[in-house]
């Protein structure tokens, strides 16, 4: 009955105390609890680029396997957009090591809810999206702080001071500035 109970426990957690959780003794019960969550979206991931039931199923155990590993050397800030990007990257790399790439449109009706927008990320948004990673490195460490939290994490003003130590109109001011650096950047990077 106890093991019941933690397990429970376990389910009922978010995702920052699953991976600190996970970080911090290694167990993969954890591990799976977080990762079962995300499981069906990684499938479709998988399923968008392989195009292939049974090669899709095996990536997504794949890429479990990756994640043994790579959770503990990474800080993850958004669990659910950082699980997306090492399962796109581990599609790519196995196709190209097939050497059979190819871009595979998937049916509305695949998509199981309009909060699963990355099924149907177009070529173009896919460049957008490594532009705007590639900006967010260039801001300094406050804007780029304040902006992830409050843009990626949805933070308001007050949790982020909290967070990062920072006074509330730096926080403000840090966002405000790191937007429009932002987008300085995205336009010049788009041009380009």
């Amino acid at each position: 009955m106890k093991f019941i109970k933690n397990t429970v426990k376990i389910n009922e957690q978010d995702d920052a105390s699953l991976i600190a959780a996970y970080q911090n003794s290694g167990n993969l019960e954890v591990l799976g609890v977080l990762y079962n969550k995300y499981m069906h979206l990684v499938y479709g991931v998988c399923f968008n680029y392989f195009k292939d039931d049974e090669q899709s199923k095996d990536a997504v155990m794949q890429i479990f396997e990756e994640l043994v590993v790579k959770l503990k050397l990474h800080q993850v800030q958004n669990f659910k957009s950082w699980l997306h990007v090492l399962a796109r990257n581990y599609c790519l790399m196995a196709l190209r090591k097939a050497g059979k790439y190819q871009t595979i449109s998937i049916e509305e009706t695949f998509v199981e809810n309009s909060d699963v927008v990355h099924l149907d990320i177009d070529e173009s948004k896919e460049t957008q999206l490594r532009v705007m990673e590639k900006c967010l490195e260039t801001l300094n460490q406050e804007q780029k702080k304040s902006v992830e939290l409050f843009y990626l994490q949805e933070k308001c003003y007050k949790e982020i001071a909290e967070i990062t130590g920072y006074d509330m109109l730096k926080v403000k001011s840090y966002i405000q500035n790191g937007k429009r650096n932002l987008k300085i950047c995205i336009e010049k990077n788009s041009e380009q």
